[in-house]
C-alpha cells in the first residue's frame, strides 16, 4: 500500500492501518461527533486523566463503558483491562469494532450490572465515568458496595461524574439520565463512605484543576483504600 503520498513519512499511516482499514467510531462516540464534536473531545481527556491516574496497574475495570471506543486510551497505560456496560447493545458494539487478535490492545468485554452484585474478578484500579450519576441515590451504597468487593485492598479507583450545579445548562436528553448529580462535598460524602482517601479534582471543558468546585460543569475523584474489597492483593 506504500507510495500513496508525496511525502514519505506518511508511510506510518499504511503501516498502521494495514490489515485492519479505517476505524469506526462507536455507536455514541459516533452520535457526539455528528451532533456536537466538542462533547467527543470532553470524553476523550477524561480518559486521559484516568490513563494517568491508574498507568502501571495490572488489572484494570472499566464500569459503564458505554460504546468503548476511548477505553482504548486507558488500556495503552495498564497491564490488562476488563470493560463492562449493563446495556447489552453497547457491548455487542463494542465487540463487533474491536481487534480482538491483537494482543496489545486486547479488552475483555461482557455485560453487568453493579447494582446486581460485583464484577467476577479482582481488580487493582477501577473507574467510572459519567455512570454514577445514573444511579438513584437510594442505590448509590449497593451500588459502590459492590464496586469494592470488586477490588484489592491496594485499588485506585477514579470516578468522574458532572456536577449538580451544571445541570442549569444540560440538554434535555442529558437530564433525563441525570438523576443524582452531586456538589462536590456531596460527591466527597458518598465516595468517603466507601474509600478512606478522596481526592478531589475539578473540570471545565477538557481541562482538569482544583479550582472552586460550584463553578465546575464536571467532578473527578481519585479514590484509595476501599472498605470492603477482594480477599486477594495483586
Amino acid at each position: 500500500m506504500n507510495g500513496r503520498f508525496r511525502e514519505p513519512q506518511y508511510r506510518v499511516i499504511d503501516d498502521a492501518i494495514d490489515g485492519v482499514g479505517a476505524v469506526e467510531l462507536g455507536i455514541m462516540s459516533a452520535a457526539r461527533w455528528l451532533t456536537d464534536p466538542r462533547t467527543f473531545l470532553f470524553t476523550l481527556s477524561r480518559y486521559k486523566f484516568v490513563a494517568k491516574m491508574l498507568a502501571g496497574r495490572i488489572n484494570v475495570l472499566e464500569v459503564g463503558c458505554g460504546d468503548g471506543f476511548a477505553s482504548r486510551i486507558v488500556r495503552q497505560t495498564v497491564g490488562g483491562l476488563t470493560i463492562t456496560d449493563f446495556d447489552p447493545e453497547f457491548i455487542a458494539d463494542f465487540r463487533r469494532r474491536s481487534h480482538s487478535d491483537d494482543a496489545m490492545w486486547r479488552t475483555e468485554s461482557f455485560v453487568h450490572d453493579l447494582s446486581e452484585g460485583p464484577v467476577p474478578g479482582s481488580f487493582d484500579g477501577a473507574y467510572l465515568l459519567d455512570v454514577l450519576e445514573h444511579v438513584k441515590s437510594s442505590g448509590e451504597d449497593l451500588f459502590l458496595g459492590n464496586l469494592c468487593r470488586s477490588l484489592t485492598p491496594d485499588a485506585l479507583v477514579v470516578i468522574g461524574m458532572p456536577s449538580l450545579q451544571s445541570q442549569a445548562h444540560a440538554s434535555p436528553a442529558s437530564k433525563e439520565g441525570h438523576v443524582n448529580c452531586k456538589t462536590g462535598d456531596g460527591l466527597r460524602e458518598t465516595l468517603g463512605r466507601h474509600f478512606a482517601h478522596v481526592l478531589s479534582f475539578s473540570m471545565n471543558d477538557e481541562v482538569v484543576h482544583t479550582g472552586f468546585e460550584p463553578m465546575a460543569h464536571y467532578l473527578l475523584a481519585v479514590c484509595s483504600r476501599p472498605r470492603a474489597t477482594t480477599t486477594t492483593s495483586q
